[in-house]
């Protein structure tokens, strides 16, 4: 046995041995432990589907390498995963369910992801078995099918042995400790008695360079040996299996399998199972277990059937199926399936621990192991994956998640599997939990709440009686009910004064007497002058975006930085890594978070001044917020009447305004101060909606959009924001990296009663050239517009393209940087 290895891999389920074999094609010398027998967590019961759809951008990725890397698995091991494939027919009752499935190709068009949308009557003329009389259409998916969850993790367990990994069975994990240099991993050999797995007598240590959990149902048990907290908790999913249905084994007589079926809209999924069927619903209802351990005597087992809970899918499935309904039921399964709030893995660093990586949470993890392996080796052997892995990194959970919090919405991410993924889709489970001291104020006056980092944070006003924060019937695909609201919203910043509660920023305070010296090697741009901000980016090690930060100095030797709401666990782990890591060379550099002391409220609009002036106190009152005396991208300690507030020169809507930060327990006699205020300059209340258009008429980049681990800051277009003469992190490899993208910002011609959402593939021709990553509607220039990547060859002004949208393609033309007012006179605007 070995006891020195580079890449240590806990769990043996289909996730950990697909993380092992990667790491090992990678040339690693790689362990695998598992306390039991490999795939006897989840894997196991698991249905063995592999979906490939995915609403989001980076899992659709994940799901198509693991795709097509299992069907070459018996080729190269000799053994048979058991893919069968047989394609996945995923069927629609609704109109809006069609438009779920458009934006969804629209967007696995960019990827590559074969797939064809039939009508009901070409479902009924390939599968007669299938009522289609209440069905709008369907997406097919020829390529995927369903799996052997033990066959393909044997196979690539034997794929990662070939290359020279260790796999040890019956070993379970109780210590990690870091020595500053490697992780010593210590445990005891398990052993069996009376049916149940005991630590025996016998133990080990293993050293190891890098270590990643892949550890299922145990993650909490993990989380807390790491010292860290996870949210990853499973659900209950349950399945039945019936006997042969005679319809069925009558068609198979002369056709291929029957392709697995989807009714999105009754919440079930069908597969055919030697003559019969499988049916896998996601009921309202399952509950979360094992919130802190899982039972010493539970090992390859199951929960009991609750088929009331199911009945109503067990009867939709009669529906879509008829002739299913005389066959009795063969077997049943109900079983733990891990999840986290938002549905997708943890696969990336844990936070605040070096060289730990996290591979929890897989909800889907039999559809992900190959493609988490594949991206996970990238991002622990070069630094990043070629892929923006954000949406999946363990770090977007904050330190203010519990136990609680993550089963309530653990058990919502479950039943939501089919509900419809609108893109301005706002969950209701846990909420509100985060609210900042203005929320109960903006609520009365028609506030309707998105969650970002638990925040509730204004998406937009809807009239102050409207229904409550959390009504879907506002959402659609296309122009929800909130639309008209946002359009004015927008409309008001760009004529008069708008308010946007902007608290969810993130805020970090880095001070100490090496602090100037760290910030100048950790971020791109030239640091500021005192009382002066600027924009700037911290890169990863593959010299792409890691971070973008707001950063303010406050004097020589403190500096306010400011960054994205839904990242501030993200941004503060970044800060404090790096600060702990170059210590021998800048000194002891304190980084706090103090997101929760400072509210924030931006002001922006040709009359902002008009708002400031009335209540600023100040030596001289009409000139306090001049030009001479605020210019544009500086920062003053100002008060407005009894609020001490730090007031910042910039705004993200591109026109004349400031940040007001404010202590947090001032902020409601803040707000009635503004508004007060406002109400002789037409102060009107906008959302984050309309902030996102906005923006983008400036084509200011989003990090989580156009900014992201993907990219480089010269791709993205932001030279400006790189100094060129500093040695900072990441540079060498971003020059390196060249030009292989551009970012653009688009004016769009696109259908009347819908905007681009951001996530749409670009043509030039039948050329397919690029992808939006923003979209939204621009009141100034009346068209649908967007911002996205493109290949550099079509990235110039004037370039002539085409959107993905709604099936079609719509024209869209590429515009200079900034259309709305480029010279950015009204930023700067005096008076």
């Amino acid at each position: 046995m070995k006891t020195h290895v580079r890449a240590l891999v806990v769990g043996g389920g289909a996730v950990g041995t697909g993380i092992a074999c990667h790491l090992a094609r990678a040339g690693w010398d790689v362990m695998l432990l598992e306390r039991d027998e490999l795939t006897s967590g989840s894997t196991w019961h698991a249905a063995g589907l592999l979906p490939l759809f995915n609403m989001g951008y980076a899992a659709s990725h994940i799901h198509d390498y693991s795709v097509r890397f299992y069907k070459g698995l018996e080729t190269e091991t000799g053994l048979d995963p058991g893919f069968a494939v047989v394609g996945n027919l995923r069927m629609a009752q609704t109109r809006a369910r069609m438009d779920e499935y458009e934006l969804y190709a629209a967007t696995v068009e960019t990827i590559g992801i074969p797939h064809e949308f039939l009508t009901p009557a070409q479902i009924r003329d390939r599968w007669p078995l299938v009522r289609t009389d209440d069905l709008r259409g369907a997406l097919f998916h020829p390529t995927d099918g369903y799996i052997n969850p033990a066959d393909v993790t044997q196979a690539m367990a034997r794929s990662a042995r070939d290359r020279g990994a260790q796999i040890l069975r019956r070993a379970q994990v109780d210590g990690y400790r870091w020595t500053g240099a490697e992780w010593i991993v210590s445990g005891r050999f398990m052993v069996e008695r009376g049916g149940n797995l005991i630590p025996g007598e016998d133990m080990f240590e293993i050293r190891a360079e890098h270590v990643v959990t892949a550890t299922g149902n145990h993650a909490q048990r993990t989380a807390r040996l790491l010292g860290i907290r996870s949210p990853a908790i499973p659900v209950e999913h349950q399945y039945i299996v019936t006997e042969p249905d005679a319809a069925l084994v009558d068609w198979r007589r002369s056709n291929p399998q029957h392709p697995v079926l989807r009714d999105a809209d009754a919440k079930w999924y069908v597969r055919e199972e030697r003559g019969g069927w499988i049916l896998g619903p996601y009921e309202l209802g399952a509950p979360a277990r094992f919130l802190h351990d899982v039972p010493a005597a539970f090992r390859a087992d199951l929960f009991p059937l609750d088929l009331e809970r199911i009945e109503a899918e067990y009867l939709s499935m009669i529906h879509r199926l008829p002739s299913a309904e005389s066959v009795g039921l063969k077997d049943d399964y109900n079983g733990p399936i891990c999840y986290t709030p938002d549905g997708n893995p943890l696969l990336g660093p844990a936070p605040g621990l070096r060289n730990m990586w996290l591979a929890e949470g897989f909800s889907f993890g039999i559809t992900a192991a190959g493609g988490a392996g594949h991206y996970l080796t990238q991002m622990m052997t070069t630094g990043e994956a070629e892929i923006d892995m954000a949406a999946l990194d363990p770090r977007r959970f904050g330190p203010w998640m519990t136990t609680e919090y993550a089963a309530r919405k653990n058990e919502e991410a479950y039943a939501h599997v089919f509900v419809l993924h609108h893109p301005d889709e706002e969950r209701p489970a846990a909420r509100p939990l985060r609210t900042a001291p203005c929320y109960d104020r903006l609520r009365a006056r028609g506030a309707q709440f998105g969650q970002v980092n638990g925040w509730e944070r204004p998406t937009y006003f809807g009239p102050p009686d409207a229904p409550d924060s959390f009504d879907h019937d506002a959402r659609s695909f296309r122009r929800g009910g909130w639309w008209p609201h946002a359009e004015a919203e927008a409309r008001a910043i760009r004529h008069g004064v708008g308010l946007i509660d902007a608290t969810a920023f993130a805020k970090h305070r880095v001070a100490g007497p090496g602090a100037a010296a760290f910030l100048e090697w950790f971020t791109t741009n030239r640091l500021p002058k005192a009382g002066r901000m600027a924009l700037t980016y911290a890169l990863g090690d593959a010299g792409t975006v890691r971070s973008e930060y707001t950063l303010v100095r406050l004097s020589e030797t403190e500096f306010y930085l400011v960054s994205a709401g839904a990242w501030a666990a993200y941004d503060g782990d970044a800060l404090r890594r790096a600060a702990r890591d170059r210590a021998a060379d800048f000194g002891h550099v304190e980084v706090q978070d103090i997101t929760t002391q400072w509210g924030v409220f931006a002001i922006s609009g040709p009359r902002a001044r008009d708002l400031l002036r009335p209540l600023i106190r100040d030596r001289d009152p009409d000139t306090a917020v001049s030009n001479a005396r605020f210019p544009w991208l500086s920062m003053r300690d100002i008060e407005l009447m009894m609020c001490p507030v730090r007031a910042l020169r910039v705004a993200y809507t591109g026109e004349l305004g400031w940040e007001l930060h404010h202590p947090i327990e001032m902020q409601n006699y803040l707000l009635d101060r503004l508004m007060e205020a406002g109400e002789s300059v037409g102060l009107t209340l906008v959302g984050a909606r309309a902030q996102n258009w906005l923006r983008q008429e400036k084509s200011y980049r989003a990090f989580g959009s156009e900014l992201g681990r993907d990219a480089t800051p010269l791709e993205a277009g932001l030279e400006r924001f790189v100094d060129p003469a500093r040695d900072f992190h990441g540079r060498a490899a971003m020059q390196a990296t060249g030009i292989r993208t551009r970012c653009v910002t688009l004016m769009i011609d696109g259908p009347d009663d819908a905007d681009p959402w951001g996530r749409e593939a670009l043509y030039a021709g039948a050329e397919r050239v690029g992808r939006l990553t923003s979209g939204g509607w621009s009141v100034a220039f009346g068209r649908a517009i967007g911002m996205g990547y493109v290949a550099p060859g079509h990235a110039a002004p004037g370039t002539r393209l085409q959107v993905r949208m709604q099936r079609r393609l719509w024209p869209a033309e590429v515009v200079a940087d900034s259309p709305w007012d480029p010279a950015n006179t009204r930023l700067r605007a005096d008076g």
